[in-house]
């Protein structure tokens, strides 16, 4: 067989491309001079090739990116011609034109550190995994080795992920839907040794005070944030039988030292409790169980709480060192405020447990559970959030509840000083979703809701006198917008610990920190009360962030204020630290506002005199004439590019969907 005309040498002719439509006409010596190209490929044949009725070969790609390519095949310069660097490099890739290739990642590396932004500020290296130890038959404990030995971890049979509860978000797109299934069917394709080989990835981080606890699949470690903002890894935790499904901490200072609680729920129903001192010295208080799967991990003051959706509260009392469980209604939501824990039901109940008259039950072995508030409707309590007055010395506190309901009504109720020990009244309802309330956050200045239809956010304004709402206007409408998040039903990071808020405390502004797809190395951070975006995360060592959590640390010197972090886990078992107080004062210096400005005047009459105050209008602000937020012009979250860079940088691809609903479930 004889070689084509462009192996031979010396040997040139001209070559006419049909590239997406469009005639090209070059020469053989100008595709061929990058060895080991595509080119060099298909005019020698190894490459097989389809021609047009002309006789021109036919490449299909974009023809005005081609002729970017083919300029510099002629010219070897490059000229952008218009083109984002990665549409060039895209093609260059395909092409496998390496020094144009080689050039244009330089052109990325311009604008790309592996430092971070101005708002990274910090690092926890991923840690070494626990030592592998014999099994001890005789313990219960799905950790082999006491927590106070020295030793670490042993290692055992795993027995595969973790099982998924919580809530299922409900669908408004079929296309939504359709990428789900995309997400489900690569968390399908890993196989189980796949998912082992990942044992340092970061699935749960909780922060209180000076303390953070990341939990990866089979162990946990416990840190101690410095004055000097570094991180000291105080306790790692052996390797444990089961994955690792809920972590809480407490921290309580006393004088200059400060002494931690760890609480680890596992996934064969049990929960381990640990007291860890600044100098790492470890203490097992016990090890609990309810009998059934554990939702929910957390605590009030130092007292220990387990609760289960089927119904059942665990509690354990630092001072009695006493573990008691009950069985109540089946529980849909909780909140907490000072001593207080509030259980949402199923049947549209709203209980309460105060936690201070709990060391003198024990005897009854009864937590005294009350009922403080019921539905009017009965419907499912599915979110709540329970804020407190300041209390002076005119009146107590002035107990503040918003709720939301499986049908998507957010109800906001009062409890009055003077009418103590009566139920709350209903002050506001709001109709406003057609999907189940899943967060409700109510602060000082605002009260949000997000329904599972794609996080669908809305947001008012609360107008306050003598730090109580306001009766007039009480509150009013501020914004709506969407917190798109695609997480898979499949996927096995906990949804509890990664969900996109609201995060702070009542007293500060709330954000949102939206994660697009499971394996995003990107997150968006924005306003919770508008929507807003604050800024972008991107992680530094391009690993997908698996975990993240918002805390707000003290400030070491005098006069100096709290400062809100974004803590970041990552694929590789690392956790970046992110300032966002830094991004919130840069966000409104270039809006030329403060968030004191932001806070609502407690004298706004009504919604008028509200908005005006809202954009610092006089009275001769024409408020009909203007908007408070121009929602249908601007979204915070990822515009459609930055979606769709999002998802092709994650090897989702989008074929036509099923035109099937998907159904939605509130509670499993």
């Amino acid at each position: 067989m004889a070689k084509p005309p462009s192996l031979e040498p010396g040997s040139d002719y001209i070559v006419n491309l049909n590239v997406g439509g469009r005639i090209f006409a070059t020469s053989c010596n100008t595709l061929s001079w990058i060895p080991d190209s595509f080119f060099t490929a298909l005019l020698s044949g190894r490459l097989n090739s389809v021609k047009d009725a002309s006789g021109a070969i036919f490449i299909d790609r974009d023809p005005d990116v081609f002729r970017v390519i083919l300029n510099y095949l002629r010219t070897k310069q490059v000229d952008l011609g218009g083109f984002k660097v990665e549409t060039l490099k895209h093609e260059a890739l395909f092409f496998g034109l390496t020094p144009l290739i080689r050039r244009l990642t330089l052109c990325e590396e311009l604008s790309s550190t592996s430092c971070g932004s101005v708002y990274f500020c910090g690092m926890i290296a991923p840690p070494e995994m626990p030592s592998e130890h014999l099994p001890n038959e005789k313990s219960r404990s799905p950790i082999y080795s006491h927590a106070s030995e020295s030793s670490e971890g042993n290692s055992s049979k795993r027995n595969g992920s973790p099982r998924q509860r919580g809530h299922t978000k409900k669908q408004s797109s079929d296309m939504s839907r359709y990428i789900k299934n995309e997400l489900a069917e690569l968390a399908k394709s890993k196989s189980p040794l796949d998912r082992e080989t990942e044992p340092l990835k970061v699935r749960m981080i909780r922060a209180h005070i000076c303390s953070i606890v990341v939990a990866y699949s089979y162990f946990v470690c416990v840190y101690r944030v410095t004055e000097w903002n570094t991180y000291v890894l105080l306790w790692k935790s052996p390797r444990t039988r089961t994955y690792v499904s809920h972590i809480a901490v407490n921290t309580k200072i006393a004088a200059t030292v400060a002494e931690r609680l760890v609480a680890v729920s596992f996934q064969d129903e049990t929960i381990g409790l640990w007291h860890i001192d600044d100098e790492g010295k470890t203490e097992k208080k016990g090890l609990f169980s309810m009998n059934v799967s554990i939702d929910n991990l957390f605590f009030v003051g130092t007292q220990m709480v387990a609760l289960s959706r089927t119904g059942k509260v665990g509690i354990w009392h630092s001072a009695t060192q006493n573990w008691q469980a009950q069985d109540v209604q089946p529980i849909s939501c909780y909140d907490t405020a000072g001593s207080s824990l509030i259980l949402g039901c199923a049947n549209g109940s709203m209980n309460h447990i105060d936690m201070q008259k709990f060391p003198l039950r024990m005897k009854d072995n009864d937590l005294l559970v009350t009922e403080l508030f019921r539905d009017p409707n009965r419907e499912t309590i599915t979110s709540l959030s329970v804020f407190l007055t300041p209390k002076t010395s005119a009146c107590g506190n002035w107990i503040e509840i918003a709720y939301g309901t499986a049908n998507g009504v957010v109800n906001l109720i009062l409890q009055h000083p003077e009418t103590a020990g009566h139920q709350p009244v209903l002050f506001q309802s709001y109709n406003i979703h057609n999907s189940p309330v899943v967060r409700v956050s109510l602060n000082t200045t605002h009260l949000i809701s997000v329904c599972s239809e794609y996080n669908h956010v809305r947001s008012w304004n609360v107008t306050r006198f003598r730090g109580m709402i306001n009766t007039q206007p009480g509150t009013v409408p501020l914004a709506s917008f969407k917190v798109l998040t695609l997480d898979s039903t499949e996927e096995t990071t906990d949804k509890h610990y990664n969900h996109p808020g609201p995060y702070g405390d009542q007293d500060s502004e709330q954000v949102l920190v939206q994660r697009l797809i499971p394996n995003a190395q990107k997150l968006f951070v924005r306003l919770a009360s508008t929507g807003e975006r604050i800024c972008t995360v991107d992680s530094v060592e391009d690993s997908p962030i698996t975990a993240f959590c918002v805390h707000e640390l003290d400030g070491q010197k005098l006069g100096s204020r709290l400062r809100k972090y974004l803590f970041c886990g990552n694929a590789n078992g690392s956790v970046q630290v992110w300032d966002l107080t830094s991004a919130l004062d840069q966000f409104h210096l270039k809006n030329g506002s403060t968030p004191q400005q932001q806070v609502n005047p407690p004298a706004a009459a009504n919604q008028a005199d509200l908005i005006k105050a809202q954009f610092g209008g006089g009275p001769s602000v024409s408020v009909s004439s203007r908007t408070l937020i121009p929602l249908s012009n601007y979204s915070g979250g990822p515009s459609p590019q930055e979606l769709l860079d999002v998802i092709d940088d994650n090897d989702i691809c989008c074929s036509t969907p099923s035109l099937s609903r998907c159904e939605s479930t509130i509670l499993k």
